[in-house]
């Protein structure tokens, strides 16, 4: 039978100290206390469905191995899954939005843009291994194969070189399980929302070496939007295999697809002025279409090894797969309401590969126990699509609208873009512990990179092609963690990030890279027996040449090249509380400042739709004695006001703040009945502003979804 738990393995065990005197004298025998060095316990960190709660202890993000949260010197949120059951989310920006320090440009479900710090995330990991993340492609993923999320705020050079200055999103992925379990869930809702899901997982075989898990889940929900719906599906297989007592061999598929019809927000009058029409209105074409199907494959191999090693071998492909064609409103409104329209029709394929090798171990150092971390990192993106455009080709009318009356313009494809991005990296970080209460932590990357572009315009038959290739540049990073108490630490950490660029400018050329750096320091803190985490930070970051989208003299995107944003510089604050403020009462909550400056070239209109205060809390309570069934839950998510000024033109929503409650009745021991009021009081609000020609989408009005779901 297997028996991980509680196994210790032993790098070393050091008796220091028989010193004597000569034969002639008194001996007297001087012994050191002997240290024990055993392996990681986070290695066998339970997963947030097992462990329950919204509150975790460690995570993986950023570290390669699973850290204390006290003991990551940045920013961290995690994502549990009861707290993601118990907002019945089903995509990755659901969830984001109602994520303390996350700011979200509302679009279709699966198809908006997150970001952190003033920065969007452009790769997202699974289990540590990274793949691009887009809003247009719309490969943000389903979340019903996930066990918790993962979100790091701030740049990991040392191990994500080519990220964001955002950070890191990690969705680690439901495993298979040692005993059976499963649920099946069902949920109905406003917009004829229905969602099934079904998870089964448990051993294979007599000895429980062989395990498997099912994940099966399909989406369907008309939008508040007239004209739009969405509808998706997520299919995910994993096998677990133990070679011996300490090889693991996993094996994973996760299938998720989209299909839906797309928009692209409201127009507001030609002086940035937003119109005052129904939130349902919808300013496309009733043949506006988008689909995406995505496949992601996972292989790890794990080692503990007998002196308290732990190596992790581990590779992830993905294919992404998308089709779209759809109208918007091309230009800001006159005064009668009438607006010319445009299209865009693209087909998009991307190929991505990534593989990782590490190896930790703990070791004894003064007395103390240390840790070190060496491996080697490889990546492949492959990125092909087609584009093509047309404009002015129909009218309408914001306050009478006409979707079925757009004409469906034949569009050609004009350009084709091909870029490949290789890069392949060595990293090594060492966490020193000099005396108790105190750990240092240190490190490199050595990267090397290629980047090929090739655009065609497909009118001519003409191309431009560009190639970068970058030897042996150097990523650092530091960090201190120094323990206050026994429940508070002090930390500070220095990242930086070096991007070489994929974006084209206007001339066909690849852009500059990227290079950037945080500074973070914070205060962590534990209570309540390590069962409520709470975080104080302040940072700030410098960025140069980030590819920022331009736009034309009617606020529209240019969507054939990049534009580099000069250098700006973002300094800000924020307090996090999560986890259990007492058995049954779970909390989710944070507030967050940032203020944006640009030092260097043009302002970055990008951050001014960030908003400068943001706030949420969200929490739930069981009912005490005899209504012990009951679980109330209710929260608020609120932002200050937002603009965006091009051309002397300025487009402005106010802050708002959303109030969403949840009602769940335990019928038995396996049947949970969950009622969710999203935006109770029925706010209207901007919950995204653009330009005067498109991109400013209301919020959702009040809307009530209703689960049933029955666990084995």
């Amino acid at each position: 039978m297997r028996n991980r738990k509680g196994v210790q393995w032993k790098l070393c065990a050091l008796a220091l100290g028989v010193a004597s005197s000569s034969l002639a004298q008194a001996q007297e025998e001087h012994r050191l206390e002997a240290i024990t060095v055993e392996g990681n316990r986070l290695y066998d960190l339970p997963s947030s469905e097992q462990s329950g709660g919204y509150g975790v202890d460690a995570a993986t993000v950023g570290t390669k191995t699973p850290a204390s949260l006290r003991d990551i010197p940045q920013s961290i949120t995690v994502l549990t899954h009861d707290y993601v059951q118990d907002r019945q989310f089903v995509t990755l920006d659901q969830a984001a939005k109602y994520t303390p320090g996350i700011h979200t440009l509302a679009n279709d479900d699966g198809r908006s843009s997150i970001f952190s710090r003033g920065y969007e995330y452009s790769e997202y990991n699974v289990d540590g291994l990274p793949a691009p993340i887009s809003s247009l492609w719309g490969t943000l993923p389903l979340i019903a194969a996930f066990d918790r999320i993962e979100i790091m705020r701030g740049p990991s050079g040392l191990f994500n070189s080519t990220s964001e200055l955002d950070g890191i999103i990690n969705m680690v992925r439901k495993r298979p399980t040692e005993t059976f379990q499963g649920h099946l869930e069902g949920r109905l809702g406003s917009d004829d929302l229905r969602y099934l899901e079904a998870d089964l997982g448990g051993t294979m075989d007599a000895d429980g070496d062989v395990r498997g898990r099912v994940v099966a889940s399909a989406a369907e929900q008309d939008s508040f939007v007239d004209v739009k719906e969405n509808r998706n599906s997520t299919l995910y297989t994993a096998l677990d295999i133990d070679l011996d007592h300490a090889t693991t061999l996993g094996l994973g598929w996760l299938h998720q697809t989209k299909d839906m019809v797309p928009g692209n927000g409201l127009p507001a009058y030609q002086d940035g002025t937003l119109v005052d029409v129904s939130p349902s209105t919808f300013m496309g074409a009733d043949w506006n279409r988008f689909e995406n199907d995505m496949d992601d494959v996972f292989l790890d191999l794990t080692h503990r090894f007998d002196n308290g090693g732990y190596g992790r071998l581990a590779a992830r492909g993905s294919w992404r797969d998308t089709d779209l064609k759809y109208a918007y409103t091309a230009a800001g409104v006159d005064a009668n309401g009438d607006t010319s329209m445009a299209a865009i029709a693209r087909v998009f394929s991307e190929e991505a590969l990534a593989l990782d090798a590490s190896y930790s171990r703990p070791f004894a150092f003064l007395n103390e126990v240390s840790e070190f971390v060496v491996g080697a990192d490889a990546k492949r993106y492959d990125t092909e699509y087609d584009a093509g455009a047309a404009r002015g080709f129909a009218t309408n009318n914001v306050f009478d609208p006409n979707p079925h009356g757009i004409p469906e313009p034949d569009i050609a494809a004009s350009q084709n873009s091909d870029t490949r991005e290789r890069e392949l990296g060595t990293y090594a970080k060492l966490t020193l512990r000099p005396w108790s209460g105190l750990a240092l932590i240190g490190g490199a990357r050595l990267s090397w990179y290629q980047l090929d572009s090739d655009v065609t315009n497909l009118n001519n038959g003409s191309s431009t092609r560009d190639h970068t290739s970058i030897a042996g540049r150097v990523t650092p990073y530091a960090g201190l963690v120094q323990d206050l108490d026994p429940h508070h630490s002090l930390y500070l950490s220095y990242s930086e990030v070096f991007k070489p660029q994929t974006e084209t400018g206007a001339d066909g050329g690849l852009l500059k890279p990227r290079q950037g750096n945080q500074l973070e320091l914070g205060v962590k803190g534990s209570y309540l027996r390590e069962r409520l985490n709470a975080r104080l930070t302040l940072f700030r970051l410098t960025d140069e040449n980030r590819a920022a989208t331009p736009f034309d003299d009617d606020g529209n995107p240019i969507s054939e090249y990049k534009a580099a944003s000069g250098k700006t510089r973002i300094h800000g604050a924020e307090v996090e509380v999560s986890g259990e403020l007492q058995p049954g009462w779970d909390l989710l909550a944070g507030y967050t400042y940032m203020d944006t400056k640009t030092l260097d070239g043009d302002e970055e209109t990008l951050f001014q739709m960030m908003p400068r205060h943001q706030a949420m809390v969200w929490t739930q309570y069981q009912l005490p004695g005899a209504w012990n069934q009951w679980h109330m839950g209710a929260g608020v998510t609120a932002m200050s006001d937002v603009y965006l000024e091009r051309s002397g033109i300025r487009v402005e929503a106010p802050g708002y703040a959303v109030v969403d409650a949840m009602v769940r009745y335990d019928v038995s021991s396996h049947l949970t009945a969950t009622l969710n009021v999203n935006n109770l009081f029925d706010r209207e609000y901007y919950a995204r502003i653009g330009s005067p020609a498109t991109f400013n989408f209301y919020g959702a009005p009040a809307s009530v979804v209703a689960g049933l779901r029955y666990d084995f």
